[in-house]
């Protein structure tokens, strides 16, 4: 069979840039046209050049590619690659049809059941295949050719969904349950085609569990590779989940969600559990409180973090004392709950009423430190000592005002000598 003239030169139609778009016109004018035989073959021959190109002008506009692959033009695109995409054949271009619209199943769906050696299959599957990425082509499957198209294949979703879909798929867990299967996903909601990206987590690569084998769709092609966890880029803001069909999965994965007991945490502790302790609660938003990153040794740092996540969940008082119990643990391992909210956005303990130290709060010395505590004694109903009201003297009523307080906790002696400690201050602006 003859190949047709037009086959040429057709490029791919992915890119809408000005400087392709003159790059595909100008190849199709080059493409010589042949005469000999019947004239009337002369005309029809030039005429499908003619039109041909033509086409492929028209047709790289984005809302007609958008229209061609069966997507709303603007639709959300969260997986691009600064890779290059090559010119290479294609698949069935058509998408899934028949299966419902893309976007979080009801909350009455029921997830298709699948196996984790039947989703591990299916990535392989990709692999082998070498099938080349693209934001706008469907394999022959019909799923789009991206790095969400891809887990939405292996998860065998029947719709084609995108990095900021995906996760209702999923049940969200801590990066030390991961099994083979799972997903790891950084959706960029400020702008989801800057870094937004997913790959299937296919195991840990040895013990030391640094890297993993990671099965992806990233330019040029579907791959297989080792990683280090999370990934190469937005490490810490990728986030573990396990889709909510797979058999025989859990939440956690036995003793590694197992609460180890409360006197591995708090004041002179020193153990791995702190450290975990550290890990999950900044994959949950307590980055801010470590200066240095999560150890084994208990300091403040852990004890603010904790109290941040307790407090993101709407715990109070002794809920919200820092120190983690069984519950605090078992949504840190599951990865349930809500994150710590940004500083800004209020929910977590503030780095401006933080405990300053003891020394401010003495006879002689005068700071803001004290007009706030005595504020905040007022507002709690502890104020009763106070003449003309607070100010940044530190006098005998703001010591009998605390006292007052300190009293009400329970405490005597020591405990309640009116001076201000780490937990007074703490019990204060809880």
């Amino acid at each position: 069979m003859t190949v047709p003239v037009f086959e040429e030169y057709e490029p791919a139609i992915d890119c809408t840039c000005a400087g392709c778009a003159l790059r595909r016109r100008t190849a199709a004018r080059a493409v010589p046209v042949r005469y000999g035989g019947h004239p009337a073959a002369h005309g029809a021959r030039r005429a499908l050049v003619l039109a041909t190109a033509a086409g492929v002008v028209l047709s790289c506009g984005a809302a007609g590619a958008a229209a061609a692959a069966g997507r709303t033009a603007g639709a959300p695109r969260a997986d691009r690659d600064p890779e290059p995409l090559p010119d290479t054949p294609q698949g069935e271009k058509g998408p899934l049809k028949g299966s419902g619209a893309s976007g979080p199943p009801s909350d009455s769906a029921v997830p298709r059941k699948t196996t984790r050696a039947e989703i591990i299959n299916r990535a392989k599957k990709w692999v082998d295949a070498k099938v080349p990425y693209s934001m706008e082509k469907y394999w022959s499957d019909g799923y789009r050719q991206d790095c969400s198209g891809y887990v939405s294949m292996a998860w065998n979703l029947g719709t084609n969904e995108w990095t900021g879909s995906l996760a209702s798929y999923g049940t969200r867990i801590a990066r030390a349950d991961l099994q083979p299967g799972d997903m790891l996903l950084f959706h960029n909601p400020a702008d989801p085609s800057k870094g937004s990206h997913v790959t299937i987590f296919g195991g840990w690569t040895d013990y030391t569990r640094t890297h993993y084998v990671a099965y992806e769709q990233a330019r040029p092609k579907t791959r297989k590779q080792s990683t280090p966890m999370a990934y190469w880029s937005n490490s810490d803001q990728y986030v573990a989940y396990r889709y909510k069909g797979v058999s025989g999965g859990s939440p956690g994965s036995g003793s590694a969600t197992a609460f180890p007991g409360a006197g591995q945490f708090g004041p002179g502790a020193d153990n791995a559990h702190v450290t975990r302790l550290g890990e999950l609660l900044v994959a949950r938003g307590a980055k801010r409180f470590y200066a240095v990153g999560p150890g084994p040794v208990w300091g403040e740092a852990d004890r603010r973090a904790t109290q941040a996540f307790q407090q993101a969940q709407g715990w109070k008082g002794a809920e919200a004392d820092g120190l983690p119990g069984p519950d605090t643990w078992r949504l840190l391992t599951t990865g349930t709950g809500r994150d710590i909210p940004p500083a800004a956005t209020g929910g977590s303990p503030n780095t401006s009423v933080a405990f300053p130290g003891r020394g401010y709060f003495q006879p002689g010395r005068s700071n803001s430190h004290v007009d706030r505590l005595g504020r905040q004694l007022v507002k709690k109903g502890y104020g009763k000592h106070y003449v003309s009201g607070p100010d940044p003297r530190w006098t005998e009523a703001d010591r009998r005002n605390v006292e007052a307080f300190q009293r009400a906790q329970g405490w005597r002696g020591g405990e309640a000598d009116g001076y201000p400690g780490p937990e007074t201050w703490r019990r204060l602006f809880a």
